[in-house]
């Protein structure tokens, strides 16, 4: 009987995060590990709080499994302060060498390996897909997570790209939501705005008051994965996130039949989802171009 451990960011009713249990718990049976028979997972979410991320990546280590995985960089970074030995695989993680977890993608180096979910340069690709639905905008707010890596370095290239595109950018740091309703009312007052919620925990946790005040205040908005286009959201381009959660079981079977995360390379994204809501482009007026509707993967109506 083996043990697997498994530090979800998401909360347990979220729809999101129960759909990557299943897909990880399934990818796991596909390979012969059975929850009960020949293997006990142990699952703890913490609904991207940081003080339960850092409370069950100890309770997690102190049951002594023999792997675990970790969703989210906010998971990895609470387990990595309580173990150095214990295997870890990460899924939906992004820039796992900037933010330490990692040596290197081709090889890891220590305890820690998994899925990345996306270079930075996909940062580019959201505004270019803004202009292409909304033409008219020429100011855009970009939510940020300044706390992580990744904050940063997506901004980054947003900021690399706007000039050629008519765009004046300001960056908003997601904390709480006093401080995104405030910076979304202000920001609005002003005509051809549109947004850009970039990766982050934070801005996941606050997705749905995100989406309302954009349509509260008719901007468009791009966003990182499906699940935000699913909620009302206009448009999302990013890695199908359920997959990675698919393929982590390859890993983890590999370290429970002996192999080290050290030299198992970091792997990137293989599946991207292009998908439009065509619902909420009706209701903020917007005429979703024919050669963009046939290149998304979803259109949502």
């Amino acid at each position: 009987m083996r043990r697997i451990g498994v530090l979800m960011a998401r909360s347990a009713n979220d729809p999101e995060g129960q759909a990557f249990v299943a897909a990880f718990l399934q990818g796991l049976q596909e390979l012969g590990w059975s929850d009960g028979r020949n293997a006990i997972v142990d699952i703890r979410w913490s609904a991207d709080n940081n003080a339960d991320a850092r409370k069950y990546a100890a309770e997690l280590v102190a049951l002594a499994p023999d792997v675990i995985l970790a969703q989210s960089s906010n998971a990895v970074a609470s387990l990595q302060q309580v173990t150095s030995t214990v295997p870890i695989v990460f899924a939906l993680v992004a820039d796992p060498v900037g933010a330490g977890y990692v040596d290197s993608l081709a090889r890891p180096g220590g305890n820690i390996t998994g899925f990345t979910v996306f270079d930075y340069s996909i940062s580019g690709k959201w505004l270019q897909l803004l202009k292409e639905i909304a033409p008219g905008v020429t100011r855009v707010a970009v939510f940020r997570d300044p706390s992580l890596a990744l904050g940063p370095g997506q901004f980054a290239v947003i900021q690399a790209l706007a000039p050629s595109l008519g765009v004046e950018l300001r960056p908003v740091d997601v904390r709480d939501e006093g401080e995104i309703e405030r910076a979304i009312a202000t920001f609005a007052q002003s005509p051809n705005s549109g947004l850009i919620a970039a990766a982050s925990p934070q801005a996941t946790s606050h997705r749905d008051l995100i989406i309302a005040l954009a349509a509260r205040h008719r901007l468009p908005a791009v966003y990182y994965g499906r699940f935000w286009a699913a909620a009302g959201g206009l448009i999302s381009y990013g890695p199908d996130q359920v997959d990675q959660l698919r393929r982590a079981p390859s890993y983890v079977d590999r370290i429970l039949k002996g192999e080290k995360p050290a030299d198992m390379p970091v792997q990137a994204p293989t599946k991207y989802e292009l998908v439009i809501n065509l619902k909420t482009a009706k209701a903020l007026g917007l005429n979703v171009p024919l050669g963009l509707q046939q290149r998304a993967d979803e259109v949502i109506e």
